[in-house]
């Protein structure tokens, strides 16, 4: 129970269905922080929530786990001019690793969470799919691609059926104190008012670097961190010399430039994945299999071949995409049925 309405109609979900349940709530981080599911306030909300239902409700310190699995990745990828996503990382690491080995050692049956998506049993039977929650605005299948079966089967997700809307409908019908509560946006471990830059700021050494047009080589300019720079972006970039806006294309360290070009020129066809990351809800997709990926938590997935190779996947898209930072996730989802998660990778290049 993150403190937020979708975790807590979940609960209700489950304690109407007949389940008898008890709410979890974790401490993450160790500094102050005013978002996400780590505040003071997100915890009571959870708490005051488990009152009304009826409901125990514990919590568990995972700050030291939390640290060295998400929050020090997260500095050091942005030193090396990768682009983390720690919300990932930390279902990776910590809500569906070592919550859910939490749960069984304290005996229950599964794990249950407010994330809009679905499980469901698998065609054969004997396995669980993971797919897209009912809310297309909503949905965050993407962020759970990294699940595999062991997971998956012990996983329950209460909302996937229902739209936002219906949500909000069902917690105010219940009187739930988080019902009118604003959908928390940023990474939890930074403070609205400190941002991502004074935060790796005092955790690692910014570096000033040239941006240059990647296609004639001129100098267009410099920006004071390159550590803050991700690819794609175009914010806080100059047009080039013809007028057009500039998008980054990579970021070398060694060198301390910012390659950029315009957006025809830095869109992306083949990309490639860290063999390591690679994790499959269930079977995996053979090399030559044709799926649609998906570069974001909320971008358009778009149909692609993959193909093995020694250092991880190549990935070659049917049309130019905008290109992928290193460091992000990539989701395949099925290409006769879209709404079904295959599995997912991080971008290496």
């Amino acid at each position: 129970m993150s403190g937020g309405v979708d975790s807590s109609v979940a609960a209700a979900t489950l304690l109407e269905q007949g389940h008898h349940i008890c709410g979890a709530t974790l401490k993450l981080w160790g500094g102050a922080s005013d978002s996400g599911c780590c505040s003071v306030g997100d915890v009571d909300d959870a708490r005051r929530v488990a009152q009304q239902l009826g409901i125990p409700h514990y919590v568990f310190d995972m700050t030291d786990a939390f640290e060295a699995a998400v929050v020090a990745p997260y500095v050091s990828a942005h030193a090396e001019a990768r682009t983390p996503n720690p919300c990932i990382e930390c279902n990776r690491h910590i809500k569906f690793a070592r919550l859910l080995e939490r749960a069984e050692r304290l005996g229950f049956d599964a794990l249950a969470t407010g994330h809009h998506a679905r499980v469901v049993p698998g065609r054969d039977g004997s396995s669980h799919e993971l797919r897209r929650g009912a809310d297309p605005d909503k949905d965050q299948s993407y962020v759970l691609s990294m699940l595999g079966q062991r997971e998956l089967a012990r996983l329950v997700l209460p909302i996937g059926e229902l739209t936002k809307r219906e949500v909000r409908a069902r917690a105010g019908l219940l009187g739930l104190r988080t019902a009118a509560k604003p959908d928390s946006q940023d990474v939890c471990f930074i403070r609205r008012d400190e941002g991502r830059e004074r935060f790796l700021a005092t955790r690692l050494p910014f570096h000033a670097a040239s941006v240059v047009d990647a296609a004639t080589g001129e100098e267009l300019g410099t920006v004071p961190a390159l550590e803050l720079v991700t690819v794609g972006q175009r914010r806080g970039l100059d047009r080039g010399p013809d007028g057009a806006r500039r998008y980054v294309s990579s970021v070398e360290v060694e060198t301390r430039r910012v390659l950029v070009g315009r957006a025809e020129e830095v869109a992306t066809s083949v990309l490639e994945l860290v063999a390591g990351s690679l994790t499959w809800t269930s079977v995996p997709l053979p090399s030559g299999a044709v799926a649609l990926a998906q570069t974001s938590a909320h971008g358009r997935p778009t149909r692609c071949t993959l193909e093995a190779e020694p250092a991880g996947l190549r990935v070659s898209f049917a049309e130019p995409v905008r290109p992928v930072a290193p460091g992000q996730t990539v989701a395949f989802f099925d290409a006769a049925d879209p709404d079904l998660v295959r599995g997912g990778g991080i971008a290496a290049r």
